[in-house]
């Protein structure tokens, strides 16, 4: 088969779309004919290089695709050939007290498909079952490849984590990207007031479109002195931070006594100053939160398929051109998901 796949870490032009050994299912896996992919800034980073990250070489990328089922282990009794199915990447390879209680995104064996273990772009994957999810036919390929990671990402990060409700305030920190899109859509949908940053009109009116109710050009205005005019000096009460160190300081300074900074993510770099005098004087809580359940994930897949959430398409390219693709997401142009398609479905 043909797949996208790097054999050293680096810019861009390391990544090929080349012959890759036809993969077998075992007995609790599915082979899954893959119809289109999506990128995730995780596959940035995982081209780059990560510390501590050791792949074997040459690695396929990619945690986000949706394709046909193609053939099932004997052990497989959930699909069958012809199921549409969705790829959802978070896996826990021990069965550990916290795969026992049902959350394995606690597990210290927890793993993702495309950073830690082979990924999906390419013609044909193998999955385990259990990290598929059913996609009704009705459902596009882009929208059932670019909706799971992100989607269930800020799902858990806002409902289950969160606990977001109708009537609170919530500040989407980047809410052009693919969790932050998802992140204004979830919150508008709990009955949030929605705050929203970007880094353009173009994509403060996405923003807008996608249920921001108030938004902010964080390259012309700082955000933290605009969320404090907007709410006459209270905050807000959530604030969701998926940046890291460029942006921590301002938004715990953004939130109201009480209020939660929430994240999953720090693209800016890890280490970020937190004044610890403003957490406790103000009884803030600080939630971190990684992926989501299967369930999780199942749930608001289902909102989904059903056109209650929709993710944004900003553009689609054959496997072959993945390399534009990351450097759609490393440059940040335009808002949305990059849906990557393999060059024989074309």
């Amino acid at each position: 088969m043909k797949a996208v796949q790097f054999s050293e870490h680096g810019d861009a032009d390391v990544i090929e779309y080349d012959d890759y050994p036809d993969p077998e299912p075992d007995a609790d896996e599915v082979l899954v004919d893959v119809k289109a992919g999506a990128l995730n800034h995780l596959d940035v980073w995982t081209r780059r290089g990560l510390p501590g990250l050791e792949l074997e070489m040459p690695h396929i990328p990619g945690s986000d695709a949706a394709g046909v089922v193609e053939a099932v282990g004997a052990d497989v009794t959930r699909f069958e050939p012809s199921d549409h199915v969705a790829v959802w990447s978070g896996i826990a390879t021990d069965d550990d007290e916290f795969t026992r209680k049902g959350d394995p995104t606690l597990s210290r064996s927890f793993k993702v498909i495309g950073e830690h273990l082979p990924g999906v772009h390419g013609e044909y994957a193998v999955l385990p079952a259990t990290n598929l999810v059913p996609v009704p036919d009705d459902v596009s390929w882009e929208t059932a490849a670019a909706a799971p990671l992100v989607f269930g990402t800020a799902w858990r990060m806002l409902i289950s984590r969160g606990d977001v409700t109708a009537g609170e305030s919530v500040l989407v920190l980047g809410a052009s990207g693919g969790v932050g899109h998802a992140a204004v859509q979830i919150a508008d949908y709990a009955g949030a007031e929605v705050y929203a940053t970007a880094s353009s009109e173009a994509k403060l009116d996405y923003a807008r479109e996608c249920g921001a109710d108030h938004v902010c050009n964080y390259e012309e205005e700082r955000f933290a002195s605009w969320i404090k005019e907007a709410t006459d000096g209270r905050g807000v009460d959530v604030v969701v931070d998926h940046v890291g160190e460029e942006t921590w300081e301002d938004s715990l300074k953004c939130l109201a006594p009480g209020g939660r900074l929430l994240t999953c993510g720090a693209t800016t770099g890890p280490y970020a100053t937190t004044n610890v005098n403003r957490v406790f004087w103000s009884q803030l809580e600080i939630i971190g939160s990684t992926m989501a359940t299967p369930g999780e994930a199942e749930t608001v897949l289902e909102l989904v398929w059903d056109g209650t959430f929709e993710p944004r398409i900003r553009e689609t390219l054959p496997m072959s051109e993945t390399g534009r693709a990351h450097e759609l997401l490393e440059n940040r142009e335009g808002f949305g998901k990059v849906v990557v398609i393999p060059d024989s479905e074309l």
